[in-house]
């Protein structure tokens, strides 16, 4: 699945129209057997420049509920989206870049928090993936500051995976869900599943309970007697 914001003439802020459709999307997404992953991004040139002040003071709320802020960042999909970013992904739309599970940014893309300039707060999970993305104290500067952070930075610390021209984005990040959907679907959605942050003493018991299910199934045979025949896998989702 592709998914686009599509409002280039306020640089794709979040309304409340915006998250709901973004939303609709995910909804979509997780229980379709034909799709395994997602890539999200912004017509225009630019990924999202977070939220729409105006439909803000107009009253709107551009969150869903459940989902939170643009429909995404409080309950991304189940299974793995790819952000896509050209121009930039800055104050909420930073924060759904970070709610994706990899990130492809164009070379002129540029992210930031800069809510603290503004005498707010990044709480749209902003604060909380930072941290986890990238060194303690870098995530504690760029929030700290509000600065800007340059495409070609961001790849050097590991907050991008693909570093690629201004216009192809997409298209790399195509690549990649394609090669995410070329593996076994339940072992890709078990696998997003158990790369999250748990307590130390749980982590083995609750991967098992995820995982156990996966090497029972159909796909799992199909991928070892694959192997064996030397022959691409013929997934069935089960």
């Amino acid at each position: 699945m592709t998914i686009t914001i599509n409002r280039p003439e306020v640089r794709n802020a979040i309304d409340e129209q915006t998250a709901q459709g973004l939303a609709a999307a995910l909804e979509e997404l997780d229980p379709d057997p034909a799709l395994v992953a997602a890539v999200l991004t912004g017509a225009g040139g630019t990924f999202c420049s977070g939220m729409d002040l105006r439909a803000f003071l107009a009253g709107e709320r551009p969150s869903t509920e459940g989902r939170g802020f643009a429909g995404i960042v409080e309950q991304p999909p189940a299974k793995p989206i790819i952000a896509a970013v050209e121009g930039a992904a800055v104050a909420g739309g930073f924060e759904v870049a970070l709610a994706c599970d990899l990130v492809v940014a164009a070379e002129n893309a540029r992210f930031g928090l800069p809510e603290v300039k503004r005498g707010l707060v990044a709480a749209g999970g902003g604060l909380l993936r930072l941290p986890r993305r990238v060194p303690y104290h870098l995530a504690m500067e760029w929030a700290l500051t509000g600065e800007y952070i340059s495409a070609e930075r961001a790849a050097q610390v590991g907050l991008v995976n693909r570093l690629v021209a201004p216009g192809t984005a997409a298209a790399e990040a195509t690549g990649l869900a394609r090669a995410i959907a070329a593996n076994g679907p339940l072992a890709v959605a078990a696998t997003k599943r158990i790369i999250v942050e748990w307590p130390r003493e749980e982590q083995f018991a609750r991967q098992r309970a995820i995982s156990e299910p996966v090497r029972a199934s159909a796909d799992a045979r199909e991928g070892a007697l694959a192997f064996r025949e030397k022959r691409a896998p013929r997934w069935q989702g089960r």
